[in-house]
């Protein structure tokens, strides 16, 4: 196992605030038959966390920044404890670290898996929360779930389209500061 540095502290820090601050103030609310979901840019940093510290570290900070917007804000503090970004950008790091095409390649399918896997786990917890926890018709279930489908599909293009340019810029940075003793 690797020891964990001062470096990985502070980038895991730095991401897991891009990831908080990407989803609190750069996002787009829409209401649905129940509740609302939102277009938001802090799948886009959890992906970068995956791409750019690896499956463990970038996972790290996907979750802490995404639980740490969740129990601050009244609408989503309910899903602090089932957050799905650990898992995203987790997934997103571990197929760029195992497969062995180009670089880009390996952004773009990290990504896509990771954002994709996101918005099925999210789905699915919609779904038993609306339907199980709240008890609510299965008719109305049905239209939040497709609702939330689309705006969640909609979100994982765009995070996969604006993730996979930033990494491949951001990541020659990255990798000096690890790099550097």
């Amino acid at each position: 196992m690797k020891k964990i540095t001062v470096k990985d502290i502070t980038l895991i820090g730095i991401m897991a605030a891009a990831v908080y601050v990407a989803s609190a103030f750069l996002q787009i609310p829409i209401p649905t038959a129940i509740g609302s979901t939102r277009l938001h840019m802090g799948n886009v940093m959890c992906l970068l966390s995956g791409m750019l510290l690896g499956a463990t570290p970038g996972g790290l900070a996907a979750g802490i920044g995404s639980m740490f917007f969740d129990l601050t804000n009244p609408a989503y503090i309910t899903s602090a404890p089932f957050t799905f970004k650990f898992i995203m950008a987790w997934l997103c790091g571990k197929i760029i670290s195992r497969c062995s095409v180009g670089l880009k390649m390996r952004f773009i399918g990290g990504s896509t898996a990771g954002a994709f896997l996101y918005v099925l786990l999210y789905i699915f917890k919609t779904f038993i929360e609306d339907r199980f926890v709240l008890g609510l018709p299965l008719e109305a279930v049905m239209l939040t779930v497709a609702q939330k489908s689309v705006v969640s599909s909609v979100n994982a293009v765009i995070s996969v389209v604006v993730a996979v340019p930033l990494g491949l810029a951001l990541r020659p940075a990255v990798t000096k500061f690890i790099s550097q003793k």
